[in-house]
Order: structure tokens, then C-alpha cells, then sequence
């Protein structure tokens, strides 16, 4: 089953506005998604910055996501459990909930925000590190993914 996930805040591999990253209100965009296959119990949304100094830099964690769950509204809180379901772990900027974009001056960064449907939820508490939702990913079976790419730079 294809999976996707899509934005009305950019276009896909187009340029993230402003308003989403340091440099504005630094909400996230509103994301939505397919249906996901048949047997998904848990999502799992990653939004990470493969182009940073320092290697992959994870801007939001959220996981165990409710599998009839279609979108994240703009401005997603920044609560550590999702109302609904669901909990959010710490970015690399060790904050919880979505930390936009804020790459140095130069060449623009890619932003890739990635969705995993899985079949059994991750079982971690609120405020987990991207290590170990990395490695309880290794866990589960992931039925299906999907991602979508944007740019910003300074």
C-alpha cells in the first residue's frame, strides 16, 4: 500500500515559509496523511535535517499515534502526551513537540518529515530521545512509510 503525506504550508521538495521555522513563529505545518494499510496499530512521525553540521539533527518525535488518526494541525501543541493518543519525544534542540528549521547561513537544508505506519504501538513514555524511538522502531514491523521533503536555507 503507498502511503502519503502532504502539507498545505509548502509544496513537496519546495521552500518551507518562514513562519515555520526560527526565523518566524516556529509552528509546525499542518501535515496530513493516506489511509494507512490494514493491521496499522500505531504512527510514528519523524521530522528530521539530514544536512547539519553536526550530522542528522531530529527537529520532532511523535509516536504511538492512534492508527485512525489523518492529520497533525498547525501549531501542534507542545504537550508531551497527545490529547487522543500518542506522545511526543525530545528534539536534538532537548525540547519537546516541533522545533522548525534554523540551519546556519549558506546552502539550504532539506527538511524531511517521514511517516511510519506500524504494527504494534512503540510502548515508550513521553519525552523519548530519537535513539530509542530509533531503536524501538527496530521492533515493530513497519507496514508502511511515506515522506515528505522541503527546503529552507539563510
Amino acid at each position: 500500500m503507498n502511503l502519503q503525506i502532504s502539507t498545505a504550508a509548502f509544496s513537496p521538495d519546495g521552500v518551507i515559509p518562514r513562519h515555520y521555522t526560527c526565523d518566524g513563529a516556529d509552528i509546525s505545518p499542518g501535515l496530513s496523511w493516506s489511509e494507512p494499510p490494514s493491521g496499522t496499530r500505531s504512527l510514528i512521525l519523524i521530522a528530521d535535517d539530514p544536512d547539519a553540521p553536526v550530522g542528522l539533527w531530529t527537529h520532532w518525535l511523535v509516536y504511538d499515534l492512534p492508527a485512525t488518526l489523518r492529520q497533525l494541525q498547525q501549531g501542534f501543541t507542545k504537550d508531551r502526551d497527545v490529547a487522543g493518543g500518542g506522545h511526543q519525544g525530545q528534539n536534538d534542540f532537548r525540547k519537546i513537540g516541533y522545533n522548525g528549521p534554523c540551519p546556519p547561513p549558506g546552502k539550504p537544508h532539506r527538511y524531511y518529515f517521514k511517516l511510519f505506519a506500524v504494527d504494534a504501538p512503540l510502548g515508550l513514555k513521553a519525552g523519548a530521545t530519537r535513539k530509542e524511538v530509533d531503536a524501538a522502531l527496530k521492533q515493530v514491523r513497519v507496514l508502511a512509510q511515506a515522506q515528505l521533503m522541503g527546503k529552507y536555507g539563510r
